[in-house]
């Protein structure tokens, strides 16, 4: 793979036609190393945030070998490639297909369900296996996250106690899992989400082995400034100390986005400008779908191969190049006054999300894909605090 010392290197060597997708592996790597430190329990890198076997690998290399994946295609991916590693099939309802081919082919044993319907295909289609790690997934509230998880998913709590009462019987280890949803604004919703499960176990009278706090941290937005993601993981780990049933149960995590958003930029092209609307070549149907509908703002960065900006900035607006008029992207992205046509733009933070949500509408779709070794435009990870935690543990 071609590698870049900078988005601006990439434009004055190939001025390119189509968006580039800009991967940045040891950012992943650099945010891996700090949640293994810093989390205290299990780490699984929810694969579905970024599916690219390079930023894969760099997680991998940190030290995490616990992959949460969400369908076959995720377990095919990783088998093999890292022998050592285990898989957890965490999305809480499955066809019968693939778990019976995630159970005998690629050796998964972890399971999320949140019916007493979906144990029973567990059951069925592992040939009632006697080394099953089952998972409770339990609704709680996401009032504080940019996306709401737990209206697809999850049992109530008032019926998660006779779910776990038959899963009992059945398994290895018993758990519980839950999601706060994507990009949680506030810590204090892993708390919440914590205190009900100890409730569960005091009401049940069952001790769970293990408590899957799941995803949802956040990475840093222009428009999302999330408090450090520190204060999360100490929220964890101080309600896990003070509720004492929690303290027998293993804990685990699911970082996506916090780990891979900084790992990857999109290089685009304005390909015309109106007024304060640049239309640029790629959009919500390609690499940038958090930009349209759920309105993240993206960092960026002009890019002019020859010549220099105005000092002057101006808030822009972004249409993607398909004709779909909801391929818009409504900012504000703030940019130099005088942005024209043939002026690049490198778009930060679509590490997460930006290479799984791409298809092919309208024929607009690209897959090149470079490496560049500079710092991401905008970092959760970039201050001393940080750097010393990663350094240090």
């Amino acid at each position: 793979m071609e590698l870049f010392s900078s988005a601006r290197s990439l434009v004055q060597m190939h001025e390119p036609d189509r968006p580039v997708t800009c991967l940045r592996p040891e950012m992943a790597n650099r945010a891996a190393t700090y949640f293994k430190n810093r989390f205290p329990g299990k780490i699984l890198y929810a694969v579905k945030a970024n599916p690219r076997l390079e930023i894969i690998d760099s997680i991998y290399n940190s030290g995490i070998n616990h992959f949460e994946i969400a369908s076959l295609s995720e377990a095919e991916l990783l088998y093999g490639r890292y022998p050592d590693c285990r898989l957890s099939y965490m999305h809480p309802i499955k066809s019968r297909g693939s778990i019976r081919n995630s159970y005998f082919k690629y050796g998964v044993r972890d399971f999320a369900l949140d019916s007493l319907d979906e144990l029973n295909k567990i059951l069925v289609s592992t040939d009632y296996a006697e080394d099953l790690n089952l998972f409770v997934r339990l609704a709680v509230p996401n009032d504080y996250a940019e996306f709401n998880l737990s209206q697809k998913f999850g049992a109530v709590p008032s019926n998660v106690g006779q779910i776990l009462s038959s899963i009992r019987p059945v398994s290895k280890k018993i758990g519980v899992c839950f999601h706060v949803g994507s990009q949680c604004m506030s810590p204090s919703s892993f708390s919440s989400a914590l205190k009900i499960v100890g409730e569960i176990i005091c009401s049940s009278n069952l001790i769970l082995d293990i408590v899957d706090v799941g995803g949802g941290f956040p990475s840093i937005y222009p428009n999302l400034a999330p408090p450090p993601l520190d204060d999360y993981l100490q929220e964890i780990r101080s309600t896990k100390e003070r509720i004492s049933v929690l303290n027998k149960c293993e804990i685990w995590a699911e970082p996506g986005r916090a780990l891979v958003a900084e790992g990857a930029s999109t290089l685009v092209r304005v390909d015309h400008r109106k007024d304060d609307h640049l239309y640029i070549n790629d959009g919500t149907y390609g690499s940038l779908f958090d930009a349209g509908f759920p309105g993240f703002v993206f960092p960026v960065k002009p890019i002019r191969k020859d010549g220099k900006f105005s000092a002057s900035l101006l808030s822009y607006s972004f249409f993607g190049p398909t004709c779909d008029g909801l391929d818009y992207m409504k900012g504000p992205f703030i940019l130099p006054e005088d942005m024209k046509e043939g002026d690049y733009i490198e778009i930060g933070q679509t590490g997460a999300y930006g290479c799984t949500m791409r298809t092919r509408f309208n024929g607009f779709y690209s897959d090149r894909t470079v490496v560049l070794t500079d710092l991401p435009i905008l970092s959760m990870y970039q201050n001393s605090a940080y750097e010393q935690q990663i350094a240090g543990g």
